[in-house]
């Protein structure tokens, strides 16, 4: 699968499944996160110190995708070393009270979710 076009074959135009594909992958919304507290841009170090169970290629192919949704911007210093910092857009930035509601939701029923999967049973 192309990464830049994610689409459900029975549903290609439908946004729910287009979008929320994107922002419910595994990493997606940590990075969104850490970019989201940062004052201003960060380096690709800098994330990956922030999330370290990540892998550098992971952490590549998420930073790239959401460069591509136009989630994040990505601007390269000609420097020596190259210097590559990553930010929010604006875009984004109107997606983060909604992330924050739902990160304060899954710390808010945590601990039941938790109670509800250690008693259920598979049947």
């Amino acid at each position: 699968m192309n990464r830049n076009n994610i689409t459900d074959p029975l549903f290609p135009e439908c946004p729910i499944r287009n979008i929320l594909s994107r922002i419910g992958e595994k990493w997606t919304l940590l990075v969104l996160l850490e970019l989201s507290e940062s004052t201003g841009s960060m380096r690709f170090g800098q994330i990956a110190r922030a999330i370290p169970d990540v892998s550098q290629r992971m952490l590549t192919a998420t930073l790239r995708a959401l460069e591509a949704d136009g989630l994040v911007s990505r601007k390269v210093y000609p420097e020596v070393p190259l210097r590559v910092e990553y930010a929010l857009t604006e875009r984004t930035h109107t997606l983060i009270p909604l992330i924050n509601q739902l990160v304060q939701w899954s710390i808010d029923n945590y601990k039941g979710i938790i109670e509800d999967r250690k008693r259920f049973v598979v049947r």
